[in-house]
């Protein structure tokens, strides 16, 4: 019989700090209250000292009269001795019963007094860890970037440490904002040469003189740079897709699947695929250009990951779903891909399979524009392998608000 292990409940730093503040006052209580006992211990026996004490060179004769019975000499000590002993035992009683008692009250007020205080005290540093749970839960890292503490409070050491979190926050922000900008530009400036290089090798390939040996190299150079122009527009586009939309604009995924399915029909009937359109209302907002291109990589892929006997099929569904969002489900036929592979399809330049050529017409970025768009829009993409052989993509995104 397996017994499960029952999970450690580590206290929190606030009740560690109430404990310590609890323990501390109970140690002060405690000797305050021994040291009390010990001076009026004390001064009790210097009262009896001096008053039932003769003076040095003088004699006391002590007569006293208790219930009638008179006492004197011997007699009369014994019993003042007695009524000392009895009186100091109840004085020490009342001391150490009500001085107990009175420290177990203060010291339960002072732990609850030391809770509210830990609490007040630990406030800044609980702004701290719902900043950077919020950086961390954020789609993608650059989106939290954004986030700030901005710790408003005496410059201790807690707001040092806000402070710095802040700087650390703001270089990395800046940081990312200059990746994608670099993209960009690259990207851009990139476009000019690859264009005067298909210029260049189709005006040799045209030439009379061209022969068939070179209109076969031109023929391969221009593939090459035609894979190179995808390239650059990929990455213009997955670094346009990473930034946040602002403006947005009322787009129903209908009017996209059935737009794109009919845009793509050719190269589906090309590579002997069927297409089925299932185009329910799906209303949302966005960029209706980025959208359109979320479709359209996911119908594309669906094409060219397909299985090559003419049996083929593609299967694009939008709809409405019951949690305020719709979705845009593409499925297909093709070969069968491991749960554990599916993660890795929508990092940048991944492909599963065999086609990494250089002069593969896939430049590797389909899935991942496809999940940057989603999460530019707030939305999240899924997929799962389709039973068969396939696979099965939902890119879920949030219904407009009335």
């Amino acid at each position: 019989m397996i017994i499960p292990r029952l999970p450690i409940l580590q206290p929190t730093l606030r009740l560690r700090l109430t404990l310590v503040y609890g323990a501390l006052f109970m140690v002060a209580g405690l000797t305050l209250l021994g040291v009390t006992y010990l001076l009026f211990d004390q001064q009790l026996n210097q009262y009896f000292e001096s008053r039932f004490t003769p003076e040095p060179g003088r004699f006391k004769q002590m007569i006293l009269r208790h219930n009638g019975v008179e006492l004197s000499g011997e007699a009369a000590r014994e019993f003042l001795a007695q009524q000392e002993s009895e009186l100091r035992g109840l004085a020490t009683t009342s001391l150490i019963t009500q001085g107990a008692l009175a420290l177990i009250v203060v010291g339960t007020a002072a732990v609850a007094l030391g809770w509210v205080v830990a609490g007040r005290v630990l406030t800044p540093l609980h702004q701290v860890t719902a900043t950077a749970r919020r950086i961390a839960a954020a789609p993608m890292a650059e989106r939290g970037l954004h986030e700030r503490i901005s710790l408003n409070g005496p410059d201790d050491e807690v707001k040092e440490l806000a402070d710095t979190f802040d700087t650390m926050v703001e270089r990395l922000d800046h940081s990312f904002d200059g990746q994608r900008r670099f993209v960009a530009n690259a990207s851009h400036e990139l476009r000019t040469p690859l264009t005067l290089n298909r210029a260049l090798v189709e005006l040799a390939m045209h030439r009379r003189t061209a022969t068939p040996d070179v209109k076969e190299l031109g023929e391969s150079l221009l593939e090459i740079n035609a894979r190179h122009e995808r390239l650059i527009s990929g990455l213009l586009l997955l670094a346009r897709s990473d930034q946040h939309i602002a403006d947005r604009s009322p787009v129903d995924l209908a009017d996209v699947v059935t737009h794109v399915v009919a845009h793509t029909s050719s190269d589906a009937f090309e590579a002997k695929v069927t297409m089925y359109e299932v185009a329910e209302q799906a209303p949302t907002t966005g960029d209706a250009l980025l959208l359109e291109r979320l479709v359209h990589n996911l119908v594309e892929n669906g094409i060219r990951y397909n299985v090559d006997d003419g049996t083929g099929w593609v299967r694009v569904v939008s709809r409405t779903v019951s949690d305020g969002k719709v979705e845009v489900e593409v499925s297909n036929t093709g070969p069968s891909m491991p749960p554990y592979d599916i993660p890795l399809l929508f990092k940048p330049f991944h492909r599963h399979g065999a086609e990494r050529t250089v002069t593969g017409r896939s430049a590797g970025l389909g899935l991942s524009i496809v999940r940057s768009v989603a999460l530019a829009h707030g939305g999240e993409v899924r997929a799962r392998p389709r039973e068969g052989g396939g696979l099965v993509v939902i890119a879920s995104l949030p219904r407009p608000r009335a």
